[in-house]
């Protein structure tokens, strides 16, 4: 499955240091509107490998963030450091 792009760097970073578990609404705050299939395989990856690796959900329709992030490819290193690079050269979003 291709993953969607993220909506910004800055909202791809607050999603994943506010949230332990994300569920529907974070995944639409970080990757825009989606279809309800879309969001449901995303889900279904990242549940995947929650299973694979013991981690467990404290909320139903939840899934780990960390994990996901990593699923998904999203690099937070690299966000972080694209994010301060932006805010050096006045260009934060």
């Amino acid at each position: 499955m291709n993953i969607p792009k993220i909506t910004s760097i800055a909202i791809a970073l607050k999603v994943y240091y506010s949230h332990t578990e994300i569920g529907n609404k974070e995944i639409a705050e970080l990757f825009g509107k989606l279809s309800a299939a879309t969001v449901s395989k995303l889900k279904k990856m990242v549940m995947t490998e929650m299973i694979k690796q013991s981690v467990m959900s404290y909320r139903m329709y939840k899934i780990n963030t960390t994990l996901a992030y990593i699923v998904w490819g999203i690099d937070v290193d690299d966000l972080e450091k694209r994010h301060k690079k932006l805010i050096e050269l006045g260009l934060d979003e």
